[in-house]
């Protein structure tokens, strides 16, 4: 498996403790401090990101937008007529 090129910087401000504690914990599991900090951070980017995508609806809402998926379908003239036409993709 190949590895994306590390080529950019992230410059943190943490307090002495914060350094030693964090070096520390990356010495007591054998790796580097950017080999402990980077997945860790990365992590949790994600769970944000992931968190603020999320999908959320009020249980009404919800209610709603299932009724409204399981009414039957109804045609659409306009649509049917579309479909009918020659395809302006042809070779």
């Amino acid at each position: 498996m190949s590895s994306a090129t590390k080529d950019d910087r992230l410059e943190l401000r943490l307090t002495k403790a914060q350094k030693q504690e964090i070096e520390q914990a990356a010495s007591i599991s054998g790796r580097s401090v950017t080999e402990f900090s980077v997945p860790l951070l990365v992590d949790q980017a994600r769970e944000v990101i992931r968190h603020e995508r999320e999908l959320r609806v009020s249980k009404e809402a919800w209610d709603t937008f299932n009724a409204v998926l399981d009414r039957p379908a109804q045609p659409v003239k306009e649509l049917a007529e579309l479909l009918r036409r020659p395809s302006v993709f042809v070779d």
